[in-house]
């Protein structure tokens, strides 16, 4: 009796152990990078962005994640965290470097302080109008400045719509340069940013995006530059009236890999990968266009004043000097643009 009551431990023991063999999980996270997944096995990847839920960037990233786990046929799926449930930009940036973090969309702004190639499309008046600034971006040059991110342990994937960032105030309207003179206007945190104000005349002040609205309706600022829908969605526009349109300067949104992550892709999903993230731009697109849109009808309704100016030649020759300043160490993109 003894002896067959151990039979029964020993065969159960046995079942136990086969059973847990037999039933793997089916998905599995990537940690430090990821691998040619041959297997039945699912990897998972995270991409952070730090915009809400519904942004146009988050909506592209979302449709790059369902590209890519179409392609590679549920082998590879990447689960997008929008809000900066991650962290901030900076500190993406750098955790993709290290490679504890997969992918990320993220500004081209901050991305000039690791990529020596970027900070040329960041210039103001750089292009004429929107086609010819997705001609340069979708182009030769474009590809050039995303492969140069291999430089700094990142791969660039693509870029996202941005629109184009323009000048608003609380302290009077901005009708030609006399007008932005003295105004105190908050930038992001880039000399070049910095450079341009003060070349229009107008006092820079770099600023974290969440304190401008504080900022402004305290007068310790008189008002900032930014796209139509960041001045809408942070409702910028109720403790600023008046608006100037075209904007200055188009930085784009850059959708970013971590080169550790990339290098254990096979050369197939590599290409699949890059397929998926190209043709998210269009998704990105049309929803930004979309919010500009809302952005504009609901400024409007709100009574704020939007002014429009039509000749920009007095705006483009105050800037020369930031041309100058940057010409050397920008001079081979910008030569590959103008050309």
């Amino acid at each position: 009796m003894k002896n067959r009551m151990v039979l029964k431990v020993i065969m159960l023991i046995g079942l136990l152990v086969l059973s847990a063999c037999g039933n793997k999980a089916s998905t599995k996270e990537a940690n430090n990078g990821g691998n040619d997944n041959r297997s039945n096995e699912t990897v998972i990847f995270k991409l952070a962005d730090i915009q809400p839920e519904g942004y146009p960037t988050v909506l592209g990233a979302q449709e790059f994640a369902r590209l890519v786990e179409e392609k590679t046929e549920g082998r590879y799926k990447i689960d997008v965290f929008p809000g900066g449930q991650l962290g901030d930009e900076k500190s993406i940036i750098e955790e993709i470097q290290l490679g504890s973090m997969d992918f990320a969309r993220v500004n081209g702004v901050p991305l000039t302080e690791f990529n020596d190639k970027i900070g040329a499309l960041n210039l103001p008046f750089l292009f004429e109008d929107a086609n010819e600034k997705w001609d340069v971006w979708l182009g030769d040059v474009g590809e050039e400045i995303l492969s140069s991110f291999e430089d700094s342990n990142m791969v660039g994937l693509a870029f996202y719509d941005n629109g184009d960032r323009f000048f608003y105030s609380d302290a009077k309207p901005i009708k030609n340069l006399k007008d932005i003179k003295g105004q105190k206007l908050r930038v992001m945190e880039s000399e070049m940013a910095i450079d341009t104000v003060e070349a229009l005349g107008g006092s820079a002040t770099p600023m974290s995006y969440d304190e401008v609205y504080s900022a402004i309706q305290t007068g310790v600022i008189d008002g900032g530059e930014n796209s139509l829908p960041s001045v809408y969605t942070a409702k910028h526009y109720e403790v600023a009236e008046y608006l100037t349109i075209p904007g200055y300067q188009s930085v784009p949104e850059v959708l970013i890999g971590s080169q550790k992550v990339w290098n254990n892709l096979s050369d197939e999903d590599k290409k699949l990968f890059k397929e998926a993230a190209i043709e998210s731009i269009d998704v990105q697109r049309e929803a930004w266009d979309a919010l500009v849109d809302e952005s504009l009808e609901e400024i409007e309704k709100n009574g704020n004043e939007i002014i429009e100016i039509n000749d920009l030649d007095a705006w483009k020759n105050a800037v020369q000097p930031v041309y100058e300043k940057y010409e050397v160490e920008y001079k081979d993109i910008l030569d590959k643009i103008r050309h």
